[in-house]
């Protein structure tokens, strides 16, 4: 049964439940204007807040937006001054097409797009005036057909380029434009006369419209796709760092603590990253090749080993995967096992998680790293320890086994052990791929070394505790190594 009543500012409603007791509920209070907008109004106010959140989080997205702006209004003055649009013979909105298509986020794809515009442009500019003076010393009635068969015969030449690895995946652009220009100007050749001038101009438009391009790009506000991928592989690494400890965390968490029962963390999950990142690493690294020296990255900086380092982690982000599926499992160990192997695995996981936090600090420094082979033995030293444990469990497990065998009067210690051993499989696994996991961050820390000696990576002057990271066995000097 519910009552209602008036009460100052809205309706209290009384509710009675079957027990007897009786709840009241309070009225929503009105939200300021927010729930006095209008519902038309609300769409664009979302728009509106979602354009404001994406700008804040990088600002470098407002910026390209204006650049754009300002280079099309520079490209505009062509059009709209009468000698300079006298001067293009009246084309010079092929400079505004080309501003339009060409402008890139990153200074790599404004080249990549500007350099392949441009060539192609001359390129099927000058076969099509060749095809077309050899068309027409051929007569009236073989002219069409020459025209025809060249259109023909190149366009599908080209088109088929286009699924060659190696073309596709520089000279794309350049391909479309090619078949573009070359279409236009031989077939607009059968009906102009002064068609020499009309590749002329439409070159030149083109020529000046990529030179604005590139011009604004680099001088204002500059961003180099070289630059991304750098910062995009050293962050991937921090995260995969911080997502093994998650990981390893919430696998050995004990039973009783209100964390183990909450969703699994963003920090644990940073290893999805790494495995979603490999199309925008291939893009960055390839238009990175295209960019000039800039900063700290020197003529033919080794773009493409950044990607071997990508493809190092991602080797180590797969086992993170089969990890985090024995932190979901729905069988879980006992206590007393978790406890038998929570001390080694988490130092295990805390090792491996500095070697890539060091090495991630390298490459974003771009400074060899003294202090890393002393962290990879001391990785291997956990690793050890970790083995050592997985082959004492099953001693434990018999031990576990007899007790509950004695406590339950009579069961058969067989089958007993088996249940142990069936509740203890998760957590063997989990520490199972922890120690692969260990294994393959060697394969990191040796395409990190691999990408320091071709980058030139400078000495680091950094001076660390050697206390922490210093060998077990003192009789043990680790000898300093490049990475």
């Amino acid at each position: 049964m519910a009552l209602e009543k008036e009460v100052q500012g809205g309706v209290e409603w009384r509710v009675t439940v079957p027990e007897g007791a009786s709840a009241v509920v309070e009225p929503r209070p009105v939200n300021g204007w927010v729930d006095r907008v209008p519902a038309w109004l609300k769409a664009p106010a979302g728009f509106g807040r979602k354009a404001w959140l994406i700008g804040a989080d990088d600002p470098r997205k407002v910026v390209h937006g204006l650049k754009v702006g300002a280079a099309l209004s520079l490209v505009s003055l062509f059009y709209y001054t009468r000698p300079l649009y006298d001067g293009v013979g009246g084309w010079a909105m092929w400079a505004v097409m080309t501003v339009v298509v060409v402008f890139e986020f990153t200074v790599g794809g404004c080249l990549c797009k500007g350099f392949n515009r441009a060539m192609a442009t001359v390129a099927a500019g000058l076969l099509a005036v060749g095809v077309h003076w050899i068309a027409s010393r051929a007569g009236e009635t073989a002219e069409p057909v020459i025209l025809s068969a060249s259109v023909f015969v190149l366009a599908s030449a080209a088109t088929f380029s286009r699924f060659l690895p190696a073309i596709k995946a520089r000279f794309d652009y350049g391909i479309t434009i090619f078949i573009l220009t070359f279409s236009f100007v031989a077939i607009s050749g059968y009906r102009v006369d002064r068609l020499l001038h009309l590749a002329q101009e439409r070159a030149y438009t083109i020529l000046i419209g990529v030179g604005i391009c590139l011009l604004v790009c680099v001088l204002v506000c500059p961003v180099w796709a070289g630059q991304e991928l750098h910062l995009l592989v050293s962050g991937n690494m921090e995260k995969l760092a911080d997502s093994l400890e998650g990981l390893v965390e919430e696998c050995f968490m004990e039973d009783g603590s209100e964390e183990g029962k909450q969703l699994p963390s963003a920090k644990s999950q940073g290893y999805k990253c790494v495995l979603n990142s490999k199309a925008s690493e291939d893009s960055q690294a390839n238009l990175a090749k295209w960019e000039p020296p800039h900063g700290r990255f020197r003529f033919r900086h080794p773009w493409s080993q950044y990607l071997k380092v990508a493809a190092a982690m991602r080797y180590c982000a797969y086992c993170m995967e089969a990890l985090n599926g024995c932190v979901a499992s729905e069988i879980k160990a006992s206590e007393k096992m978790k406890s038998h192997l929570r001390g080694v695995c988490v130092k295990l996981s805390s090792d491996s998680s500095r070697v890539l936090k060091e090495l991630s600090s390298s490459i974003r420094s771009m400074e060899e790293s003294r202090i890393i082979p002393c962290l990879v033995t001391e990785m291997k030293n956990g690793a050890q320890e970790l083995q050592a444990a997985l082959r004492s469990l099953p001693e434990q497990l018999s031990a576990g086994g007899a007790e509950e065998t004695a406590a339950g009067g009579g069961r058969g210690e067989k089958q007993t052990v088996t249940v142990s051993l069936m509740e203890a499989m998760p957590l063997i696994t989990a520490a199972s791929l922890l120690a692969e996991v260990s294994e393959r961050v060697e394969g990191v820390v040796e395409a990190v070394g691999a990408l320091a000696a071709l980058a030139r990576f400078e000495p680091s002057d950094r001076k660390k505790a050697s206390s922490s990271v210093a060998p077990q066995d003192e009789s043990v000097t680790p000898q300093r190594e490049e990475v």
